[in-house]
């Protein structure tokens, strides 16, 4: 992938979304139902789009937002429906549109108290601890994506998010009533919504900030004075870390406090686009900056369901080395967890997380991408960390419970300090310690182009249509299109080896598919596994 040569440095005028018109095409622009770029299409997050290419008009909101009150009808769904927005300038418009919609179906909605923001990890939490009320969520979000877009995703009552078989019935009634003209979309003014007796009031701030000290040893880390810098990204964190801050007395500076619907503050990331990527070097290269003048720096992304973590002495940790330091760290430290409690990684992270894991003598359960995966063995105990490779994770509560059963950023973040506090040493030396012990791995993401009909192949391969018997110079151990951790299929292909491995996926918005891979002998071994993996997959797709 070509770097953008301003990568890592501040927006530009020239760089910044024409907000205005953004909300303008959302009410004045309508979709061509016939044309699929502009259909409601549901993702591992939710549908995401943007009004400018009318793929996320009042059009989509309404519908998706009607088929959810539908939705909740068939399952028999009567407990309050808690609805959160980030600071996307899309997720104001689109949330108010949704209000309509619930109010007029009747739904018993609860909308944040304060007028503010809410994290997906907040949500979620809310949704936990009401859910012998059977309480569900919509969270309006398209996470790190750049300015112009917006989403708009559903967590069940499990507190997670909706596994295909829910946003599949979604994303197809949508279009359906998208299809018939919104004829059956039943819609009242906002300003009756907002008054209606079913639309309510919720403290989600008040409700997580002072729950945390159940998940997070937040006395150890205000007593040993951790110094935290915490930058928001001009996300939905941002009144959420003060308060943590003031409430736990904790010795922290949020780093950048201001909400700018253009994220005008930040800096450009690999492609020369804004996004609020907390993983990405680039997009994080202000906090890394300000590395030395605090013990750890954390960064989360607009609706802070992912974590960066940046130590004076790494900069910034790459997500898999702070997942494997992260699950080496509880698992020895959290006494009140099960006994047999699993450690769950998707099958792109890295597989220093299964040999730590082999380490600690804990089950190792391998899932797809997605986060969706981890939700049952969070909610019942039987997992107690579950993560994937794009800095996203969550927990248990230090007494075994669940805490949330959807990413959370700001609970790694805080765990990073946590560590500071109780070990003395920050998490990337205790990613050097784990190296030492297991060996030092070198990992990438590269895309190569393809058909949509190679990308159909991919999807669905079967390992006998896998030839070959070696890669990098090492016998094939396992040829993977099923996650061994539940036999779930990967939607792509992953072959490994004693020492490396590859995992291929089709894009799902790209004519690319993507081609992670990983290598314990050096970065000269993992580019030919990179490069051999071109070979494998096409072999794989002509047979």
């Amino acid at each position: 992938m070509s770097v953008h040569p301003r990568a890592g440095q501040p927006a530009q005028r020239s760089d910044l979304v024409d907000v205005p018109r953004l909300i303008t095409s959302y009410y004045a622009e309508h979709p061509d139902v016939a044309d699929p770029a502009e259909q409601v299409a549901f993702g591992t997050s939710g549908h995401r789009g943007s009004s400018l290419r009318r793929s996320f008009n009042e059009d989509h909101i309404v519908a998706v937002s009607q088929a959810i009150c539908e939705y909740r009808a068939l399952q028999g769904y009567t407990g309050p429906l808690f609805v959160g927005k980030d600071t996307h300038a899309l997720s104001e418009p689109a949330t108010v549109s949704a209000l309509e919609v619930f109010a007029a179906n009747g739904i018993q909605v609860l909308i944040d108290s304060r007028d503010g923001y809410t994290p997906t990890p907040a949500l979620s939490h809310a949704i936990l601890t009401h859910r012998h009320l059977g309480a569900d969520g919509v969270v309006v979000t398209p996470s790190h994506n750049p300015p112009e877009d917006g989403g708009f995703k559903y967590n069940p009552p499990h507190g997670g998010p909706a596994d295909t078989d829910v946003t599949k019935w979604i994303q197809d009634r949508a279009n359906a009533l998208l299809a018939a003209g919104l004829k059956d979309v039943k819609r009242i003014p906002y300003a009756r919504a907002i008054k209606a007796d079913t639309t309510g009031r919720f403290d989600f701030l008040a409700a997580y900030v002072d729950d945390l000290p159940a998940a997070i040893d937040l006395a150890a880390i205000a007593n040993a004075g951790v110094r935290i810098g915490a930058d928001p990204l001009g996300g939905a964190s941002v009144a959420y870390w003060g308060a943590i801050a003031e409430r736990h007395k904790l010795d922290m500076t949020v780093v950048n406090p201001n909400v700018d619907p253009t994220f005008g503050f930040m800096t450009l990331d690999w492609d020369g686009k804004i996004r609020m990527d907390c993983s990405s070097p680039n997009a994080m290269a202000s906090l890394i900056g300000k590395r030395g003048d605090y013990q750890v720096a954390t960064g989360n992304d607009a609706d802070a369901d992912r974590h960066g973590i940046v130590t004076p002495d790494a900069g910034l940790m790459n997500p898999n080395h702070f997942l494997a330091v992260a699950i080496q760290y509880l698992f020895k430290s959290r006494d009140g967890w099960p006994e047999g409690a699993a450690i769950g990684k998707t099958l792109v992270s890295s597989s220093m997380i299964d040999r730590v894991a082999e380490d600690l003598g804990r089950t190792l359960i391998e899932v797809p991408v997605g986060f969706k995966w981890f939700v049952p063995g969070l909610l019942d105990g039987s997992v107690g960390f579950g993560g994937e490779e794009s800095a996203g994770a969550s927990f248990l509560r230090r007494n075994g419970e669940v805490w949330t059963t959807d990413k959370d950023g700001l609970l790694l973040c805080l765990l990073a300090a946590e560590i500071i506090a109780t070990t003395g040493r920050s998490p990337s030396e205790h990613y050097a310690d784990l190296v030492a012990r297991h060996g030092a791995p070198a990992y990438a993401r590269i895309d190569v182009a393809s058909t949509r009909e190679e990308k159909a192949v991919l999807g669905k391969l079967s390992p006998e249509q896998v030839t070959a018997t070696e890669l990098a110079g090492e016998p094939i151990t396992a040829k993977l299109t099923a996650a061994p951790g539940n036999g779930a299929a990967l939607g792509g292909l992953k072959v490994v080896t004693a020492s490396g491995w590859f995992a291929a996926r089709p894009s799902g918005t790209e004519d690319v598919y993507k081609v992670y891979a990983e290598s314990f002998q050096g970065p000269e071994h993992l580019e030919r596994i990179q490069q051999e993996a071109r070979g494998v997959v096409s072999a794989a797709l002509s047979a």
